[in-house]
């Protein structure tokens, strides 16, 4: 059986422990600032790109992974005669699945490279990467790894809130209106990954009260399923991100908790302040 190697994207932000240790390959998404282009998570980082972000008087852009990217990752891990499996972010995020798609093409469709459309981002996409990386390392093969991945997704969910509704009203999330009366009664948004996309589930009137909210939403999600792994993540908001990780670890008593930041990439549409939750259950 051919050695496997598992690919994701830099919209994940996995922590660098389980890069190293799976040796899992990121591909960098990008942000374009003011002429310049950064390679996520490689030419920027989460904290510099959020002190900055917090006084631009321009905002970034972001691009998808390029086919040419793929083909140079995806060609020499095959030739060297690995399998291939990329797990990456949502295809209602990012045209970076069809990137994938069309380099897979490109090198005529081989039977050892599988890509993945997680419908998920951030460390919800790492929960995912990681219960394949544990796969290929357990000795599965790669149709055994792809079916992993297809399984962990009921699995997985993933709630999170901003502090300002500006950058969900730029990115075309919101509407004038609703940023509008949403900014004037001081109202917290809470959101989650549904197949696929960014979807709200309902509004709060205090930061507390969304964070409290979203222990509420998982906890109704697990429904009691055993192991639970939970991924607080955020945007330049630490303190509230151990908060909200001793109000889960309290309620729910996970078996593992895992920390991460918000990438540069998906920061560009959710802002600074952005603290979330991603979880695996049962």
């Amino acid at each position: 059986m051919k050695p496997i190697v598992v690919v994701t994207d830099s919209s994940a932000y996995l922590p660098e422990t389980y890069v190293d240790q799976y040796q899992v390959k990121v591909v960098p998404l990008s942000v374009n600032w003011d002429g310049e282009t950064y390679r996520d998570g490689v030419d920027i980082q989460a904290a510099e790109f959020y002190t900055r972000l917090k006084t631009a008087k321009t905002m970034p852009t972001t691009s998808q992974v390029t086919v040419g990217a793929f083909l140079d990752l995806f060609k020499p891990l095959l030739d060297a005669g690995n399998d291939v499996i990329y797990v990456g972010i949502s295809k209602e995020i990012s045209a970076s699945y069809f990137s994938a798609v069309q380099a897979a093409a490109e090198l005529g469709n081989p039977e050892g490279l599988v890509i993945v459309d997680s419908l998920l981002v951030s460390m919800a996409l790492s929960l995912m990467v990681i219960e394949v990386c544990k796969a290929a390392a357990r000795g599965a093969d790669l149709k055994e790894c792809e079916r992993v991945a297809y399984e962990a997704y009921p699995k997985i969910g993933v709630f999170f809130t901003v502090e300002t509704l500006d950058y969900l009203h730029r990115g075309g999330r919101i509407n004038s209106a609703k940023r509008l009366v949403g900014s004037a009664l001081n109202l917290k948004p809470i959101m989650e990954i549904r197949e696929g996309k960014i979807e709200l589930v309902e509004s709060v009137i205090s930061r507390r009260k969304s964070m409290t909210r979203m222990i509420d939403l998982m906890e109704r999600k697990i429904e009691g399923k055993r192991p639970v792994v939970i991924a607080p993540f955020h945007a330049l908001c630490e303190e509230d991100l151990h908060k909200l990780e001793q109000m889960a670890v309290e309620r729910v008593h996970p078996s593992q908790s895992i920390l991460s930041e918000v990438s540069p990439v998906i920061g560009s549409h959710v802002g600074p302040g952005t603290v979330a939750i991603a979880f695996i259950a049962g």
